[in-house]
């Protein structure tokens, strides 16, 4: 059961805080070695690698590394009615509040005659990767492909790790989701490997070099995305599932208690935390906790998350030290449940994304919000966003000037550049005023 906290008639540092947060045993760096390894193996043998290593941790070895796209029409040709309904209606959820993350160009007129303009260039093409292990997550195919689409990226490739329930394929509705996104460049690889094969290519199956891998994974997939970055671009390291509901005597013990066995229920790490001003709520909270601990099917799994050391009841005097104890622990999902949410809200500056009220579930954002719920965990919301549009583009700076206007500024070039002893540099800037005699004027 949740381990308690307790806050109350202490003012903690910001450091004492951060040491104060509780946090699952998992360390990134330790897996670092092992997936060193299995990225080596398929920058040396391909798709023999990928194969191998499909047969090693998945426990079956599929008939090929490259998907089909017969299998991906059957697939979507098999997805029931009502769930396809669903998925296109999340799909178009998602994309609407994608739209709004990309930005728009801008100009600045600093004088005239000298204009900086600002586009935002899309990564030309990303691997996306979508978890298998403990369940399928069609999901977050949305969560990954629909905002890629919306940025404008224009080569899309997915992975996901072969099921020995079925056969060696990737999950069927993983493959239907793909394909009903248009996305038909899909593999049956996971773990480290695929994160290596997005980031060096497989020549053997003609898997190009990607520039950026996103979505969420285990340990050793963060540890992955870790060992390839400066080679591509990663999103973030994303670990264990986390939630952190700040509420007040005001809100339903038995609501905030179904939203923490909710996110629980996605792997023993999983961290549940519940921060309260009032111990009578708290106590309530951790009663309806257990019960429905005792009554949902994935029990086990969800009695070692709240059980484990990430997870807590914390205790505090007040919402204002409510609000900065989720700054320093940094979760991946906010809920706030209170009489004033908007005032809580004020004070809350780290978060991967923020539900407010009873009516916004955390469970709302992983499937029908239209919010992205690939979201940075383990506390990197204290510097890293969640997943969007914007994660597929890059700032870009268009300079012009004409000739009047770099003359107005060349004087200040001269005084860095002699400044910082690159002569050269100021230099470059006078060969434009030389004699037009020699052929460097206008």
């Amino acid at each position: 059961m949740l381990r308690t906290i307790d806050l109350r008639g202490t003012r903690p540092t910001q450091t004492e805080l951060l040491a104060l947060v509780p946090r699952a045993g998992t360390d990134v760096s330790g897996a670092l070695g092992t997936v060193t390894g299995l990225i080596e193996e398929v920058r040396e043998h391909g798709e023999a690698a990928l194969l191998e290593q499909a047969e090693r941790f998945d426990g079956i070895r599929p008939a090929a590394v490259r998907v089909p796209e017969t299998e991906l029409d059957a697939a979507l040709a098999a997805l029931a009615p009502e769930l396809r309904a669903a998925i296109e209606g999340t799909v178009e959820r998602v994309r609407a509040a994608s739209r709004a993350q990309v930005p728009e160009p801008r100009e600045t007129v600093l004088a005239p005659g000298a204009v900086v303009r600002q586009r935002w260039q899309p990564v030309g093409r990303v691997g996306l990767y979508v978890p298998g292990g403990k369940a399928v997550y069609p999901s977050s195919v949305v969560m990954n492909v629909v905002p890629a689409q919306v940025a404008g990226v224009a080569s899309i490739a997915l992975a996901s790790p072969a099921q020995r329930e079925h056969g060696g394929r990737i999950h069927p509705t993983i493959a239907a989701v793909a394909r009903l996104l248009g996305v038909t460049e899909v593999y049956a690889m996971g773990g480290a490997g695929a994160i290596g094969a997005f980031a060096y290519g497989v020549p053997g199956i003609a898997l190009e070099p990607v520039q950026l891998v996103t979505g969420p994974g285990n340990v050793y997939v963060a540890a992955a995305k870790r060992a390839v970055q400066g080679v591509v671009g990663i999103d973030a390291e994303a670990g264990p599932t986390d939630i952190l509901v700040i509420a007040d005597d005001g809100a339903d013990a038995d609501l905030v208690a179904a939203d923490l066995v909710s996110q629980a229920e996605h792997d023993e790490l999983a961290a549940a935390v519940l921060v309260t001003d009032s111990a009578a709520f708290g106590e309530a909270v951790l009663a309806r906790v257990r019960a429905r601990a005792d009554a949902t099917p994935h029990r086990e799994r969800v009695a070692a998350s709240i059980g484990g050391a990430q997870s807590a009841l914390v205790l505090v005097d007040d919402l204002a030290q409510a609000a900065a104890f989720a700054n320093a622990f940094g979760p991946e999902h906010l809920e706030i449940q209170t009489r004033d949410d908007e005032a809580v809200l004020a004070g809350i500056e780290n978060a991967g994304a923020i539900f407010l009220g009873a009516y916004s579930p955390v469970s709302l954002g992983d499937y029908a919000a239209g919010s992205n719920h690939v979201l940075p965990t383990g506390g990197t919301a204290r510097s890293s966003a969640g997943l969007s549009a914007a994660t597929f583009l890059r700032p870009q700076q268009i300079v012009r000037y004409e000739r009047d206007a770099l003359e107005q500024v060349a004087p200040v070039v001269a005084a860095l550049s002699a400044e910082e002893d690159l002569p050269a540099h100021g230099e470059a800037v006078r060969a434009r005023f030389a004699d037009d005699a020699h052929g460097t004027g206008r």
